[in-house]
């Protein structure tokens, strides 16, 4: 659904050149929602824009839905943007309008009979739950509310593509997750592909099966979900994990920990999908030379499936330990040495 090529975008802000995009690749394949994750700065706003074609790169290609957006017309680009519905951080609604007005403009403004554009703002407000506030003004809803306006202004042009710009990062937690679950149904249940941006890994966490994580205008890490949670590889990805998943031991607990009279080893284990079904640390506890304490477990879900998280510290002979890894890697879980510094 949307191809990026090798795209390249910068800005010149009057004093020095901001290179916002640096050689960005990136597949979202129809049905996915996908997430791009990045501190301030890292360059998703600017990714978002060529999708829409509010930007265009200044080398490489962006396709969408199989059409180059860079060489369409006016005409053509605003036929495309009527696929694409766009979902923002601060809702950009007219505040004193009604609900149905708001819902209504996108299909008004393409010409769409009013009969028929009528039918539709009721269908998606019934969709996002807010048939009884059809009437009511913009400026006297929560903001979760607003949010479900936006969305369903979004879908009223029934797009196969929804862009969403930080959609949750105004809300307070519980209305983010029923605005995420939305967002799934939507997805689920009327076949939207989802591109969103966040720097909340929980988003993430809780939506998307793919993933990218940017870093100055870079995409350095990307996969599913399980795969980038459960192995992440740079540093800047590691810290968004953390956020969701605590994997380190406390510095003062590390002191304790460590003990030179012991032969020891710290192991971060990761187990995921039906690995967690292994009742693998009791056959560790089993093993002959080998004692196991656990310093520290955890237990997210991931979209569909579960990951475990398990610190465990084995003590015993180096055969042993030995053993005990073999048998950790054996029944599929993911397995990292941890360096207790002192």
């Amino acid at each position: 659904m949307i191809e990026i090529d090798h795209a390249v975008k910068t800005f010149d802000d009057g004093r020095r050149e901001v290179h916002a995009l640096r050689d960005v690749s990136l597949r979202v394949e129809k049905g996915d929602i996908y997430g791009i994750v990045g501190f301030s700065g890292a360059g998703k706003s600017t990714l978002l824009r060529l999708v829409n074609g509010l930007e265009k790169p200044d080398s490489g290609t962006v396709r969408v839905a199989g059409q180059d957006i860079s060489a369409l017309g006016s005409r053509e680009l605003l036929r495309l943007r009527r696929r694409i519905g766009m979902v923002f951080q601060q809702f950009n609604l007219l505040e004193r309008k009604t609900v149905r007005h708001n819902v209504a403009l996108p299909l008004l403004l393409a010409g769409t009979p009013r009969q028929e554009a009528e039918r539709r703002v009721k269908d998606v407000l019934r969709f996002v739950e807010l048939e009884d506030k059809e009437n009511a003004y913009v400026s006297q809803l929560s903001g979760g509310q607003k949010q479900r306006v936006g969305i369903a202004r979004a879908l009223a042009t029934s797009p196969e593509i929804l862009l969403c710009d930080e959609a949750t990062s105004a809300l307070d937690p519980q209305t983010t997750e029923s605005i995420l679950l939305l967002l799934r149904r939507v997805n689920r249940e009327m076949g939207v592909t989802i591109l969103l941006i966040t720097h909340q890994m929980q988003v993430i966490q809780m939506i998307c099966n793919k993933v990218a994580v940017m870093e100055h205008g870079k995409i350095v890490e990307e996969g599913s979900v399980l795969d980038v949670f459960g192995m992440p590889r740079q540093e800047v990805t590691r810290r968004f994990v953390r956020t969701v998943i605590n994997d380190r031991i406390p510095e003062k607990f590390v002191s304790v920990v460590r003990d030179e009279r012991r032969n020891q080893q710290v192991e971060l284990l990761k187990f995921i999908g039906d690995s967690v079904k292994e009742p693998l640390i009791a056959e560790l506890c089993r093993m002959q030379g080998l004692e196991v304490n656990i310093l520290g477990a955890n237990i997210q879900q991931l979209q569909d499936t579960v990951m475990s998280v398990f610190i465990l510290q084995l003590i015993g002979g180096d055969e042993a330990i030995s053993q005990a890894e073999e048998r950790i890697d054996g029944a599929g879980a993911l397995r990292e040495r941890m360096v207790l510094e002192a």
